[in-house]
């Protein structure tokens, strides 16, 4: 594939490409911009080549995934060599919300991060690609580097568990009052 090609095709993933960068960095911004654009070089500047073996989008996918597999370790490694680093100092604060709607969606987001971040890597891995980006199961096995059927247990798995986690939070939604009137 040309270089051309590659970079029309690269425009055309980029919104899926960053959603997936930050994924696969915990939703690190920092770390996803700096993993993405690092893969972006190394597909533009032939240090990784398409083989044919896949769609380009898996193959760009695999590569951002590795990618930000090294930017992760690369910034442990400077983080543990960091004395006094505090993990939360980087976090910013949630503004307020003004609506009572925006703050059950906020829940609503805030309880689907909590229980996509208790499953496996793999488990989480497999279900945003199938879901939030379309692919089938076998492209997820593809992009991940395991074979099919390991990639179809970890996402019944992960969606048995994501099921479980959130079945409070739905059932709560069916069983609370919305007009309270005295």
């Amino acid at each position: 594939m040309e270089r051309a090609e590659l970079e029309r095709e690269l425009e055309r993933l980029h919104t899926a490409c960053w959603g997936w960068a930050l994924a696969c960095c915990g939703r690190d911004h920092d770390t996803a911009e700096e993993a993405l654009q690092t893969a972006y070089l190394k597909i533009v500047s032939g240090q990784t080549r398409f083989d044919g073996r896949s769609s380009v989008r898996t193959w760009v996918f695999g590569v951002v995934r590795l990618t930000a597999i090294e930017e992760l370790r690369r910034r442990r490694t400077i983080h543990a060599r960091e004395p006094g680093d505090d993990a939360e100092a980087g976090l910013a604060a949630d503004p307020a919300p003004g609506a009572d709607e925006a703050a059950e969606r906020s829940e609503e987001r805030a309880a689907l991060v909590a229980a996509l971040s208790a499953l496996s890597a793999r488990q989480r891995e497999v279900l945003q690609l199938v879901f939030y980006h379309g692919m089938t199961i076998e492209e997820a096995a593809q992009v991940m580097h395991i074979s099919l059927g390991s990639a179809r247990t970890h996402y019944d798995r992960g969606k048995k568990a994501l099921a479980f986690a959130l079945a409070p939070m739905r059932s709560s939604a069916r069983t609370t009052p919305r007009d309270v009137s005295p």
